[in-house]
């Protein structure tokens, strides 16, 4: 088993707030990420699949192939989006990295599905100290 990782970038804002709360209760519990007026980030996404490598090619996955998914699949969708307003796989959920990389995962395990490897996990950086990691279910 091998495993191979391609990173990306994007740029995207968001804001953490419930509609059901009231203002003080958002901020208390989300602080500063519950700006009325948002907030951004500078993302870093990690997209991590495994699987054998192809004698024929000696690529697991050919790394152009994997690039053009994760393109179109997610950062067109994202880049200098508000997440919360501009992002179709977003709409109803809580903005959250979390959230964000359960769905990036959820979007791109079929189409790597298709490539014959495995989607490992997706890390995604919303800063330089705090990172989330998913590995599906």
């Amino acid at each position: 088993m091998i495993y191979i990782t391609r990173r990306e970038r994007f740029n995207a804002a968001h804001k953490l707030y419930r509609e059901d709360w009231s203002l003080e209760e958002n901020e208390k519990v989300f602080g500063n990420c519950s700006n009325p007026n948002w907030h951004g980030h500078n993302y870093d996404l990690f997209v991590t699949v495994k699987g054998h490598i192809n004698p024929e090619t000696g690529f697991l996955i050919d790394l152009k192939v994997m690039k053009d998914i994760i393109i179109r699949e997610v950062i067109d969708k994202l880049d200098h989006k508000n997440v919360n307003l501009d992002v179709d796989f977003m709409k109803g959920k809580m903005a959250s990295t979390e959230v964000i990389a359960v769905e990036i995962f959820n979007i791109l395990k079929p189409f790597f599905d298709k490539e014959n490897v495995i989607l490992h996990v997706v890390r995604l950086h919303e800063t330089e100290n705090n990172y989330v990691e998913y590995f599906g279910e």
